[in-house]
Parts: structure tokens; sequence; C-alpha cells
């Protein structure tokens, strides 16, 4: 184990995969973190999640070429799925045992999930970790599930202050029973043309800009398709994408600016990972503009505001603050938040000045700092509710 990293983490759980249209996002990530966490001498366990949920362990899960190989089936290869957690055993740490009476226990202290998306960036997977009180690299539950939620994060940076673009939110059940009064209340408080997103999912997935109402319906049915929330927000005119990055606990740092450059009228799918080379390598060079190309004064205000934000939604370990500036008027607004980085956006802590390994060392020491001052705080009261059902009152009332 690497002199920097705690001394009581003996082994560390990477989680990845799980049943999110991000995730082939979620291996690649999780490739880097392995690779990584082996380069600083870790022991390090790959837990990949298939899509339809089995949880599967073995030392080359964390090699890409296992799931770039078309010919390759993990999930028909019993031998990765022979573990089961001891929930008897799991207190402070996750234990996993082969099944059989000589079977190999594998328990892993520290969980670094690599999952996007939903079941693994929205609190699903960091409530799990709670349950069994094993300190973990990320977000806690309520800041990844707000976070996920575009809705919930663009209502709390309004309500402070926080410069966001107009927007309207609403459910699947509500548009498939009044679509006429949805794009009434659009058409009354946005101005097209406008961007149509599903609430809860990342990498650019099911976006659509409509210029008319007919735009609209056709862009809302692609984004019902993959979540059942939608926000429709007002496009920014002359747009510059940035991206701030922050890391830490109650004082994060922020990354240089980045400007990311796009084919179209939105930063897609195909240009974050399919473009010379994609997020294999973080971000394609000539994708990105580090630091971004913008003023001193306008470059210290959006840094300054990506911290406000992560404060205000109690952000933790790494997220990421994404920007939408207007390049004639320099005006900006908050736009999204990621609540883990694809990548951990890596490429962009380097050119701040943070190479990979120091950047796992940090996300392993503030998962222990968040880990170490939760466990101050007192989550038991004693109580003499149960000692009462002996009472005469009570008995009176059968509930002996």
């Amino acid at each position: 184990m690497n002199d920097k990293i705690d001394k009581n983490i003996k082994n560390i759980g990477v989680f990845f995969g799980s049943g999110s249209v991000e995730h082939d996002i979620s291996i690649i990530t999780a490739q880097l973190v392995i690779a990584g966490l082996r380069g600083l001498n870790c022991q390090v366990t790959p837990v990949y999640i298939t899509k339809a949920g089995k949880w599967m362990f073995g030392e080359d899960l964390g090699n890409l070429k296992l799931f770039s190989d078309p010919n390759k089936k993990i999930e028909e290869n019993e031998g990765y799925a022979e573990y089961y957690l001891d929930m008897q055993e799991s207190v402070g740490k996750m234990v996993f045992k082969k099944k059989g009476l000589m079977g190999k226990t594998i328990t892993i202290d520290l969980a670094f999930p690599a999952l996007h998306g939903t079941y693994g960036e929205d609190g699903t997977i960091q409530g799990l970790f709670e349950m069994f009180g094993i300190p973990y690299v990320g977000c806690g539950v309520t800041a990844s599930a707000i976070s996920m939620d575009k809705a919930l994060t663009k209502i709390m940076m309004r309500d402070v202050g926080i410069p966001t673009t107009k927007f309207v939110y609403f459910y699947k059940h509500e548009w498939q029973k009044s679509q006429s009064s949805i794009n009434q209340k659009i058409s009354q408080l946005l101005v097209f043309p406008l961007m149509v997103k599903p609430a809860h999912l990342g990498s650019s997935i099911g976006i659509g800009k409509a210029k008319d109402e007919k735009e609209l319906g056709q862009k809302v049915e692609v984004a019902l398709y993959y979540d059942n929330k939608v926000v429709v927000e007002e496009v920014v005119e002359d747009l510059m994408d940035v991206t701030c990055c922050l890391i830490g606990n109650d004082e994060p740092r922020a990354s240089e600016l980045q400007e990311s450059l796009f084919s179209i009228d939105l930063f897609s799918f195909e240009d974050k990972y399919l473009k010379d080379g994609g997020a294999q390598t973080g971000k394609s060079q000539r994708s990105v503009v580090i630091p971004a190309r913008l003023s001193a004064e306008t470059t210290k205000a959006i840094k300054d505001t990506a911290i406000k934000t992560y404060k205000l939604l109690e952000l933790s370990g790494i997220s990421r603050v994404d920007f939408l500036v207007n390049r004639g008027t320099n005006k900006f607004f908050a736009n999204e938040v990621n609540p883990l980085p694809g990548t951990l956006y890596h490429h962009l802590w380097q050119a701040s000045g943070m190479e990979l390994p120091e950047l796992l060392q940090n996300l392993i020491k503030f998962a222990r700092e968040k880990y170490e001052e939760k466990k101050q705080v007192n989550f038991s009261f004693e109580s003499s509710v149960l000692t009462k059902l002996n009472s005469s009152k009570f008995k009176s009332n059968k509930l002996q």
C-alpha cells in the first residue's frame, strides 16, 4: 500500500457498470481508477455490476480489453459471480465470500464508486455504503440524489441567486395527460429555441434542441424514452460551454476552466466520447481549450460560483459544475452538476497541476475525512418507549 494512503485501508473496491445508460462510460472510468490505484501499489478489487444487476468479481475485470472484445461474454462466465455478501460480517466494511466450505473471502475497506447515472451516481449505491458503514469516495446520498436531478439542482440554485437559465420541468404522466397545457405553460414562460433534457441522465444522452412547438414535442418524446421527468430550458445564444471541476469537502479547490468545443448545437455524446479518442484520453485535444478563453474577471466569477454551488448542494470528494456563457456579453449561467465526473476529469486536473496519482490519493483522503467526521455524530437515542410497553397504561390498551 502506498505510504500516502491511510494504513486502515487494506483493500479498495472499485464499483462500476450497472443498469445505467452510461454503463460503458462507467467501465472506462473504472479502468482508469483501477490502473491508477494499482500504480500506487494499492490492493484493488474490481466489482463489476452487469446491466442485469449481477455483481461480478475477478482480477481481470480491471482490464479494459476484456470489455472491448466483442467475442468475450463476461455475463456468461459464472466464475465471476460465485461470491455473496456476508451481511453479518459487513460492519464498517463489505465482506464477500465465495461459495463453498473453503471459499475465498474478499474484504473491502473503502469503496470507490466509478458508476455513472442511474443506480450509482444518484445516491442509490451511496445509501448501501452508508448502511454498511464503509467509507466511500465522492458525494453522499442527498448530494448525489439532488445533483442527478437537473430540475432540483436548478431550483436550489435559483433560490439562492446563483444564475441559471429559465426552465420548466414536468413528468411523463403529466405529458401523457395534457400535452397542450404543458406547451401553453412553456410558451408563456420560455422563449424558443429551447433545450430538452432527461432530468436524471448525463453524457448528453436524450438531449435535443427545439426551435418550435412541433420540434419540442419530438424532443420531449425522445427524452421521455430515457427518463420519466423532463427539463426544458432556454438556450443561451452565442454559446460557450464551460466546465469547472472541484475537489475537496468543506473547502473545495476549483480546477482551471475548460471550454468545450462542439460540432453542432450541443456538446453531444459523440463529441464527448467518440471523436479523436474521446473518453479514453479524457477529452480530445481538439475538443477542449484549457484554460477557457475568458477574461480573468469572468474566470474568477465562474470559479467562485462553482464553489458556491458545491457548498450549497453539500457536495464532497469530487464534482463538476457546467456553465453556459454568452460570448458577446460574458453573462454566464450555472447549468448542471455532475456528482461523479466521467474519468474523474483527470485531464482537467492534470492541466490544473494535479496528476492522476495525486488526484486518487486526495479522493481517498477526503473519503476518510468525511467518514471520520460522520463517526463523531451520534445517530442513536436511548428511549424508554419499549420498556413502557409493560406499563399498566399500555396493557390496558392491549398493547402488551
